[in-house]
């Protein structure tokens, strides 16, 4: 998603999605955030990075 106003995290936050836990992680000088979301019984991971080529952020969504 190269599109630099998009927020993901936010845009879960306001849908009712709560964040239960968070982690950084460095891979080389390229941080991964990752969040862990509930929403009633329902759970999901969403992991932010910047890409390793241009601009922009690499953004997963999983359901657990």
């Amino acid at each position: 998603m190269a599109d630099d106003n998009i927020k993901p995290l936010s845009d879960l936050v306001a849908q009712g999605w709560e964040i239960l836990n968070y982690s950084a992680t460095d891979y080389g000088g390229a941080k991964s955030e990752n969040f862990l979301l509930r929403k009633q019984k329902m759970h999901r991971v969403l992991s932010v990075r910047p890409k390793m080529v241009g601009k922009g952020y690499v953004i997963k969504e999983l359901d657990i």
